[in-house]
């Protein structure tokens, strides 16, 4: 930190404790809302453990519910989400369940603003990946996760869309991003988290861990986020390892403690000028794109492989890492790192090779590494690290 940092953060306010879905009418109320519209997945919009508590939280607040989200995050579903906020005149979206569902409500938040046809938005998205921010304000949006992937904080959006699900006559995917698409609050409540399924939460999981892992050893680190990341790797190691090993359902000792974990991992990760993920994440985005594996698999696969890439090549901070994830009086902390993320992956019962997912075979791996020496998130890689496709591949093949 030699030459000095800027951090800019606009972070949400952020309500935790068990039970915190029923503050929710005392959040919107603070922020002077009054109409909302839940948007969350099928599942979660039959599960009454979830629905319950948030719809007895906003009370006479709730103005619909949009249960319609999909792990593919269309366009297209944002726009029915969008008529569902028209027709019951919401003036705020809260985003409830994991992060595809949050994605779509930030993209709702966006189209509301947004006065294009629907084709032209859908034309910009397969031109250019992405989809213009409007200059005015959003519709605010609340999340309130019930997974562990860590998109809560986030001012970024991931999208796609098919001819299928409309409005673009070929199949497009990317990301927005945008200050203004961090949600205005966010509120953990431990007892939604444990109405998800393990072996859901446990594939979350590692996303989120890596984000910790990722923010360390990234280009634009700051003594900031240097704090909250080791804190929620501290949180994170242990826990997440005790709620692999532990029992299907978690108790309070288990989950609190990762959730609290996860929200400090995100913390300043995702800002104006950037965000704080890299090499893992750049692998994960190669490997998603255009196969069916599920990212914290894909996560899961990878991270170990891609971290013994990185401290073959520079330092990636490694004592640091090692500290925070409780191995730091270890003789070589590089070798300590990589055992520990393989600890927390065993534990949680994730796939540890390329070929027991559904991911790209061998003779895919040039063009997969293609894909990732392109991906933006690079740009954070520590400065000294020059990743090559050839070296890319070779993490593959180690993968494989």
């Amino acid at each position: 930190m030699s030459d000095g940092y800027r951090f800019e953060f606009d972070a949400p306010v952020i309500r935790s404790r068990r039970g915190a879905a029923a503050d929710l009418g005392d959040e919107l109320e603070a922020h002077g809302l009054e109409r909302a519209l839940v948007v969350c997945g099928s599942t979660v919009g039959e599960t009454p453990a979830v629905m319950d508590p948030v719809r007895d939280g906003l009370g006479d607040r709730l103005a619909g519910v949009f249960a319609e989200t999909t792990p593919e995050k269309r366009l297209g579903t944002a726009y029915d989400g969008l008529n569902a906020a028209r027709e019951c005149d919401a003036d705020v979206v809260v985003g409830l369940g994991g992060g595809s569902s949050l994605d779509v409500a930030k993209v709702v938040s966006l189209l509301a603003a947004d006065e294009r046809p629907p084709e032209e938005v859908g034309t910009e998205l397969v031109e250019s990946g992405t989809v213009s921010v409007p200059s005015g304000d959003l519709l605010p949006v609340v999340a309130v996760p019930t997974t562990l992937a860590g998109a809560e904080m986030s001012n970024v959006a991931g999208v796609t869309a098919s001819p299928e699900s409309g409005p673009v006559d070929e199949s497009a995917g990317g990301g927005i991003a945008d200050p203004k698409l961090t949600p205005r609050a966010v509120v953990y409540d431990p007892e939604l988290f444990a109405t998800t399924p393990k072996g859901v939460l446990a594939a979350s999981a590692m996303n989120g861990f890596d984000k910790g892992i990722e923010t360390l050893y990234a280009s634009n680190a700051t003594p900031v986020t240097d704090a909250t990341a080791s804190r929620g790797l501290g949180l994170l190691e242990p826990g997440l390892r005790r709620l692999g090993e532990g029992a299907s359902d978690p108790d309070p000792e288990t989950l609190d403690p990762v959730v609290e974990g996860t929200m400090l991992v995100q913390y300043g990760v995702s800002r104006p000028g950037g965000v704080t993920l890299s090499l893992i994440h750049a692998f994960g985005h190669g490997l998603t794109r255009t196969y069916d594996v599920q990212q914290g698999a894909a996560h899961a696969v990878v991270a170990p492989h891609v971290l013994r890439y990185l401290f073959e090549e520079v330092d990636g901070r490694r004592e640091l890492l090692a500290e925070s994830l409780g191995v730091g009086r270890a003789a070589d902390p590089a070798a300590a790192v990589v055992d520990a993320v393989e600890r927390v992956r065993d534990a949680l019962s994730l796939p540890s090779r390329l070929r027991d997912v559904d991911g790209p075979e061998p003779a895919e791996f040039e063009a997969v590494a293609e894909d990732i020496v392109n991906d933006s998130f690079l740009a954070n890689a520590p400065e000294d690290l020059e990743p090559t496709a050839e070296a890319v591949e070779g993490v593959l093949r180690d993968a494989y």
